[in-house]
């Protein structure tokens, strides 16, 4: 493959990790761009780029290739703006965003002929943003769905697999209303779930000020998503409301149809709910990456004394186990275990178990 230039325009968790995946491929150049010069700076120092450009045009009239990794409404507008350039060859361009359908508009409609356009979005995340938490690891064995475009042929797909082939994504092609359906389902509208369950515990909290203590375990799982990036987010649902409108209604309908089983006291259509539910979330695949980020969790019963955590801690460090995330259980309903470790991959979870286990320790792992 002949040496590309690959312009990563927005420096943030994303588009950051997107540069470094690419920074691992020996025949390209990652140039970056972003309105925030800190983003820029940290991204140079840190080898996350190349080099910086000071401007959107200025890196475009480089690049071999374009990586939007902007929000949505941004992505249009430099669309657009790119629509309107002199570009001086031909030049693939792609995005990242997790709703197709506006983006695919706007690209069908460029009328410039050098612009190719393929839309993309890796299924990983993090409940981070900003460049700093950029990592060349976080799509991998995540899927990474491409979009073709009016304006894009075969092998403008082929190449950008050959291009993010060290994301170790799973690369699958989808059209933007299948793309955005599924997003709508599994990733935007459990956000406003977890959002507005996060509101009703805040409007009970004036009448019990000490529940806040008690919402750990489950409410924190169920609700992680919520402390994500609210301006994100409101692109990101704004921009598909088409599909998280109806999905509210749905719930609305089956909310009614709950509260109706409960008032009933109707126990067997209950209990049948309950297990029809347990039983399609246990088949849910584990070892994959999703629309909403999750970690590969181990719950280690420890006695309540100092020193305690620092010692199962010590204890992963000399086996070059690295923790995601440390959390004290101070409510452990149907969890055995005073302490939840966090990893990245399937792997660590199952040698903590092992390692752990071997040095006296009881453990859980938790679907």
């Amino acid at each position: 493959m002949m040496k590309k230039t690959i312009l990563v325009t927005g420096l943030g968790l994303i588009g950051g990790s997107v540069a470094l995946s690419l920074m691992k491929n020996n025949h390209v150049q990652v140039l970056g761009f972003d309105q925030n010069e800190h983003s820029m700076e940290f991204a140079v120092q840190n080898g996350i780029i190349h080099e910086k450009v000071q401007s959107f045009q200025e890196g475009a009239s480089q690049a071999d290739v374009i990586v939007l990794a902007t929000p949505v409404s941004v992505c249009i507008q430099l669309l657009n703006e790119l629509d309107q350039m002199e570009l001086p060859s031909s030049v693939l361009v792609t995005d990242v965003s997790s709703v197709k359908k506006p983006i695919m508009e706007a690209a069908n409609h460029l009328s410039n002929p050098h612009i190719r356009f393929v839309g993309g979005h890796p299924m990983a995340g993090s409940h981070k943003h900003g460049v700093e938490a950029a990592r060349a690891h976080l799509f991998e064995n995540a899927f990474y769905l491409l979009v073709p475009g009016r304006l894009s042929r075969e092998q403008d797909v082929a190449l950008l697999k050959e291009l993010l082939e060290y994301t170790y994504s799973y690369m699958v092609t989808v059209n933007e209303e299948e793309h955005d359906k599924m997003m709508g389902v599994i990733s935007h509208f459990p956000h406003l779930i977890a959002s507005s369950l996060v509101h009703q515990a805040r409007n009970w909290h004036n009448t019990y000020p000490f529940m806040h203590e008690l919402a750990a375990g489950g409410f924190r799982d169920v609700t992680r998503i919520a402390s994500s990036h609210p301006s994100m987010w409101n692109d990101i649902l704004l921009q598909n409301k088409e599909t998280v409108v109806p999905l509210l209604t749905d719930w609305i309908d089956e909310m009614q149809h709950l509260k109706e089983l409960l008032e009933a006291e109707d126990d067997v259509a209950l209990h049948t709910y309950l297990n029809d539910a347990k039983q399609f979330r246990d088949g849910l695949p584990i070892k994959k990456k999703g629309a909403i980020p999750s970690f590969y969790d181990v719950y280690v019963d420890i006695q309540d004394q100092p020193g305690a955590i620092s010692e199962v801690t010590h204890i992963l460090a000399q086996s070059s186990i690295s923790i995601v995330n440390i959390e004290i259980l101070e409510i452990r309903e149907g969890i055995t275990g005073a302490l939840r470790l966090s990893f990245q991959t399937e792997r660590d979870q199952k040698r903590t178990q092992l390692v752990l286990s071997r040095n006296g320790y009881e453990t859980t792992i938790a679907n």
